[in-house]
C-alpha cells in the first residue's frame, strides 16, 4: 500500500497506522533526510530476514537503528563524552554513526564478531514521528537492491520491492545516502562519504 504523508507535518493517524503495521511484524518503506529507507521494528527477526531477502543483501550488511533522539541512542550504544559532543552537534542529520552496542541490541544484529551498531537520527519529521509512536527504534537500510542506486520515487519503490506492506510516500527523496562515521575507535573514521558534511566531523 502506498500512503501519502506530509513530509514536514506527518498526519498522526497515518503515523499510527504505520507504527501498528511495524508492531505486527511488517516491513515498510519511509522517507528520510537522505534516501528512502526500508525497515521494521526492533526485535522482529522474520521482518529483518525479509529486509535482507527484499534487498538482496546479506547479514554482512550493516543494518542501522533509526532513533528519535540522543537519549534514545544511549540505550543502544555506548557513548563517551567526546562522542556525545559530536553527536549532539551533528544530530539530527545525514549521518550514520557506528558505535559500540549495548546489551539492549538484539544479537541478531551483531553477526560474526561484530560488537558495534549503526545509529541514525534523521533530520526528517516522518521517521522521527514514527519511532516516537512505535516506542522503539527501526531496524533499517536504504531502499535499494544490492549494488544498485537508491530509488527516490515511491511509485518505483512499490514496483521494485513487491510485497512491501506499506510505503509512506512523502514525494521524491534524495539519492545520496548518509555519511557513515565509525566512532568505535580512538578517533572518528569516515567509512563512507555521503550527504552529511565531512568537514563538520574533522
Amino acid at each position: 500500500m502506498q500512503l501519502e504523508v506530509n513530509a514536514a507535518h506527518p498526519e498522526p493517524r497515518k503515523i499510527a497506522r504505520a507504527a501498528e503495521a511495524l508492531r505486527q511484524g511488517e516491513v515498510i518503506v519511509y522517507p528520510t533526510d537522505t534516501v528512502y529507507g526500508i525497515g521494521c521494528a526492533l526485535g522482529q527477526k522474520r521482518a529483518i530476514d525479509r529486509i535482507f531477502h527484499l534487498t538482496g543483501k546479506d547479514d554482512s550488511q550493516l543494518l542501522t537503528l533509526i532513533c528519535a533522539d540522543l537519549s534514545d541512542i544511549a540505550k543502544y550504544a555506548t557513548i563517551e563524552n567526546p562522542q556525545y559532543r559530536l553527536l549532539k552537534r551533528l544530530l539530527p542529520g545525514a549521518y550514520t554513526f557506528i558505535l559500540p552496542a549495548t546489551k539492549e541490541v538484539p544479537r541478531m544484529l551483531l553477526t560474526g564478531k561484530r560488537k558495534t551498531i549503526g545509529i541514525r537520527v534523521p533530520n526528517h519529521a516522518v521517521p522521527r514521528a514514527l519511532v516516537a509512536e512505535l516506542g522503539m527504534p527501526l531496524v533499517s537500510t536504504s531502499a535499494s537492491y544490492r549494488g544498485e542506486e537508491p530509488l527516490n520515487d515511491p511509485a518505483e519503490i512499490v514496483e521494485r520491492f513487491k510485497g512491501i506492506e506499506l510505503v509512506l510516500d512523502a514525494g521524491y527523496c534524495g539519492v545520496v545516502p548518509s555519511t557513515i562515521v565509525d566512532l568505535s575507535g580512538p578517533e572518528p573514521e569516515i567509512v563512507r562519504v555521503g550527504a552529511g558534511d565531512v568537514d563538520a566531523i574533522r
